[in-house]
């Protein structure tokens, strides 16, 4: 049995101009996240255009998990992207499923990022005194950019699975109907913006280094 409506606030004048709201106060706060990324993606080119050879480091990565990642990802909108088209049909059951399959993909990510650091641990690839001795004039620094981007998009990642978490039980309760879908559709914004993020950082830490 479906919840009953929720009412409308009253600073709003009607649903159209909540929803207006609603998108305006997402892409703020997106903007903002896209200035912080940004000033990474900068410091990269700045530091990478000076440390060159270091900044080969790809070449320590491994390019087989961060593909995968990529495509887990590039999976995980798509999913996304199909359970915010179902909640707008008034489709509760399939978009439980898109979420749930989501998560799992977002899961799948995590996991394999992990692996990832653990063999950069075992190759003594973190930045600090145990760092591998003799490495190219800013490897470590190329490390160092390494953990913090894609340590930030994971954290934004945990974020977004704890959310999911939230959204699956509100759609179990019925919360979510065709009329009513905001969470959902804010949350995909999220999502995206999050996958969009890795799509820059898959070609700057996997791909651009190895030439």
């Amino acid at each position: 049995m479906s919840a009953p409506a929720t009412p409308l606030p009253e600073a709003y004048a009607d649903a159209r101009q909540r929803d207006v709201a609603n998108h305006l106060g997402m892409w703020a706060f997106l903007a903002t996240e896209i200035l912080f990324f940004g000033g990474l993606f900068l410091a990269y080119f700045i530091y990478r255009s000076t440390y060159a050879a270091g900044f080969a480091g790809s070449r320590t990565l491994n390019f087989w998990r961060g593909t995968l990642n990529t495509a887990v990802l590039l999976g995980s909108s798509l999913t996304m992207a199909l359970g915010d088209a179902y909640i707008k049909q008034g489709r509760r059951r399939p978009l439980q499923f898109c979420l749930a399959a989501t998560a799992v993909l977002g899961s799948v990510f995590l996991a394999v990022k992990a692996s990832e650091y653990q063999e950069m641990y075992a190759k003594h690839l973190l930045p600090g005194r145990g760092f591998e001795p003799g490495a190219a004039p800013g490897l470590q620094l190329f490390v160092l950019l390494y953990f913090t981007m894609t340590g930030l998009h994971a954290f934004h990642m945990l974020v977004g699975l704890g959310l999911m978490v939230w959204l699956l039980r509100q759609n179990q309760r019925g919360r979510f109907t065709a009329a009513q879908h905001a969470p959902i559709e804010m949350f995909g914004l999220y999502w995206h913006f999050v996958d969009c993020v890795w799509v820059f950082l898959y070609p700057l830490l996997y791909l651009i280094p190895r030439r």
